[in-house]
């Protein structure tokens, strides 16, 4: 503070003075016109008639204030070096523009971002016991070694299924993580949805997505426009994996992926039945903070993995077994080759 008020005084003082200069200099130079008009027949007065009236005046003028905004500049940076330098700031929407690796999870990380608060133990459910640390305050309390160890399989999980080619699906239907939903699926090249799941869209799928656009890539995925008359009459694509961020809000999406076979990634809280999911994740599904965080560890092993297959790719090994263009060609109804 007493820095602060010593710079504000010197710089008002310096101000002053300027002004000071410039009145000076200003009056001296009204004096000298002056006596030159009194006095026609001096050499001022034909100086004066050469040169338009008020030229040397705003040349001098104009020098002084260059040379005070010189010394003003110079005082500026000089006081700005003073005091110290805030590094390594908290900013919120860090870990949704640059989330961590799968390889950066640790026990500290997990615990900032609330992953180990559970609900009350009046809630709980008995499937969970494995995954419950202790209970503090009437609150479950989940344990981060074991959240970790889930977390770090799920996100090896993702990143197979990237490598092979397969369809990705991020579901999060609850308020405020559309956000996270949609950076993992851009990190994955996957696919996402953060409102209603519309029931039987795997059970019924052709009914309901059969509206939707198919494309055809190759191992660079790179569209192959002339494939696409052949894919009127395909059925429609289903996802090879599921991760979902709040399954007790989409029991109907993970019933319709145990009947078709399709394993399924979930955030686990204490209260939710961990058997509904393939691959479960304990952890506090209520913190928009922990939620993000699992959504971009995710979202950076399906972003590996997807690095990984096109690497391979340009080398000319591919790592999943490609369609021919016969089957292609080959309607899968009726078996006959489409022209």
């Amino acid at each position: 503070m007493i820095v602060r008020q010593l710079c504000v005084r010197q710089s008002r003082n310096l101000l002053a003075l300027n002004r000071a200069r410039i009145l000076s200099r200003f009056n001296s130079t009204e004096a000298q016109v002056e006596t030159a008009v009194e006095t026609p027949t001096s050499a001022p007065t034909a100086q004066l008639q050469r040169s338009p009236p008020g030229v040397g005046i705003s040349e001098e003028v104009r020098s002084v204030a260059q040379e005070a905004w010189k010394n003003r500049e110079k005082q500026r940076h000089k006081f700005h070096k003073l005091g110290t330098v805030v590094a390594h700031t908290y900013e919120p929407e860090d870990i949704i523009k640059n989330p961590p690796k799968p390889q950066d999870i640790t026990l500290e990380l997990l615990l900032a971002n609330q992953t180990h608060l559970g609900h009350a133990t009046s809630r709980w459910n008995p499937q969970n016991s494995r995954y419950i640390f202790g209970i503090r305050e009437g609150i479950h309390i989940i344990s981060l070694d074991v959240t970790a160890a889930y977390l770090r399989r799920a996100a090896k999980v993702v990143e197979e299924v990237a490598a092979r080619g397969g369809l990705i699906l991020f579901v999060g239907t609850r308020k405020g993580q559309k956000r996270c939903v949609v950076r993992a699926a851009e990190l994955a090249k996957g696919y996402h949805i953060f409102e209603r799941w519309i029931p039987g869209s795997l059970t019924n799928g052709q009914q309901i997505l059969g509206h939707c656009d198919m494309k055809v890539v190759n191992a660079l995925d790179e569209e192959l426009p002339e494939f696409k008359d052949t894919l009127v009459d395909r059925p429609v694509l289903k996802p090879d994996l599921v991760v979902c961020l709040n399954p007790l809000e989409n029991v109907v999406l993970l019933h319709e992926c145990g009947l078709h076979n399709v394993p399924t990634i979930g955030i686990i809280d204490t209260d939710a039945d961990p058997t509904r999911v393939t691959y479960p994740i304990p952890a506090n599904d209520d913190s928009l903070r922990c939620v993000q965080l699992i959504a971009g560890i995710l979202g950076r092993a399906g972003e590996a993995g997807q690095r990984r297959r096109l690497e391979e790719a340009k080398r000319g090994k591919l790592t999943y077994e490609p369609v021919t263009e016969k089957e292609l060609r080959n309607n899968p109804f009726s078996g006959d080759v489409s022209q």
